[in-house]
C-alpha cells in the first residue's frame, strides 16, 4: 500500500472513529429529568416503567423524587422537563399560568387512614373522612402529617378545612419528609396519618398500622403527567417529555401500571387502557 494510501485510510478511519464517539456521547447526554412524588417513587412502579421506556431509546431518565409542590415548583423554575405528580387543582394552575403543557390524567389510587392497633379515636370503619378527622382531633390523638406541600399533605389540609378544624398541638406533628419516612415515623410513633394506598401496600410488611378508614370519595387519589413548557426556559427536553407522555399512556405503559402488584395487589389502576 503506497503512503498516500495509507495516509487516505488512516484519515477515514479516524472520521469513522470520531462519528462513533459522536453518537455514542449523544446517546449518554440525552438526560430526561422527572421530577414526582415519593409515593410513585417509593411503591417501586417506576423500577418497572423506566427501564421500559429507556429501552430501545436513546434517552436516561433522571428522577427527582419530592412532594408535588416542590416538583412542580422545580418544573416553573425549569429545572424539570416532565412531572408526574397527584395535586389536580395544583396541576391545573400550574398549567393555566403557562409553566406546563399536554397534561394527561394517567392513573389512580386512593388515600387511606392508617392508624394503631387500639385506635384510640374509635375511627375503625368509619369510612366518612370528615368524621374520622373530627374525631381524631377531638380525642387529642397523635397525628403524623408529612407537611411537605406534597399531594398527600395537600390533600389531608383540604380534609381538615372541610371538616373546619386547624390541625395543632403537641398531638399534630410533621415531619418535612416523603411517604415512606413518614410512614416510618407515625409507626415508631403508633399515630394516625393519611396516606396513599399505594406506599402503604409497598410498606405494608415494615410497619404494624392498620387501614382504619378508607372508602370516601374525599380520598380518592388522581396522578397526572405533564411536558414543562419549553417556551418558559431554554434547554427543556420537550421532545423526551413528549416521548415519556406518550409512553406512559400508551398500551404499554398503562399495563405495566395495571399489572404492577405488591403481594398480589395492585398499587395503581391506569385511565387510559
Amino acid at each position: 500500500m503506497s503512503k498516500k494510501r495509507m495516509t487516505l485510510v488512516f484519515v477515514l478511519v479516524c472520521l469513522m472513529a470520531l462519528v462513533v464517539v459522536g453518537y455514542v456521547s449523544g446517546v449518554k447526554d440525552q438526560r430526561l429529568i422527572m421530577a414526582t412524588t415519593t409515593s410513585t417513587d417509593n411503591s417501586g412502579l417506576l423500577d418497572q416503567l423506566i427501564p421500559a421506556f429507556e429501552k430501545g431509546r436513546n434517552i436516561r431518565v433522571d428522577v427527582v423524587a419530592v412532594g408535588t409542590g416542590k416538583a412542580l415548583e422545580l418544573g416553573r423554575n425549569g429545572d424539570a422537563d416532565v412531572l408526574l405528580v397527584h395535586a389536580k387543582s395544583a396541576e391545573l394552575e400550574f398549567i393555566d399560568n403557562g409553566y406546563g403543557v399536554n397534561r394527561q390524567e394517567v392513573m389512580y389510587n386512593d388515600f387511606i387512614v392508617l392508624g394503631p392497633k387500639d385506635d384510640p379515636a374509635n375511627i375503625k370503619g368509619n369510612s366518612d373522612a370528615l368524621a374520622v378527622f373530627k374525631k381524631i382531633a377531638a380525642a387529642e390523638a397523635a397525628f403524623v402529617s408529612r407537611g411537605d406541600d406534597s399531594g398527600t399533605n395537600k390533600k389531608e389540609l383540604s380534609i381538615w378545612k372541610e371538616a373546619g378544624i386547624e390541625p395543632q398541638g403537641s398531638w399534630y406533628q410533621e415531619t418535612g419528609q416523603g411517604m415512606g419516612a413518614s410512614l416510618t415515623i407515625a409507626n415508631e410513633k403508633q399515630a394516625y396519618i393519611l396516606a396513599d394506598r399505594g406506599t402503604y401496600l409497598a410498606y405494608k410488611d415494615k410497619i404494624e398500622l392498620e387501614i382504619l378508614s378508607e372508602g370516601d370519595p374525599l380520598f380518592f387519589n388522581l396522578y397526572g403527567v405533564m411536558a414543562v413548557n419549553p417556551e418558559k426556559h431554554e434547554g427543556i427536553n420537550y421532545d423526551g417529555a413528549m416521548e415519556f407522555i406518550e409512553f406512559i399512556m400508551s398500551k404499554k405503559g398503562q399495563e405495566i401500571i395495571r399489572d404492577f402488584t405488591v403481594s398480589g395487589e395492585r398499587l395503581f389502576n391506569p385511565l387510559n387502557l
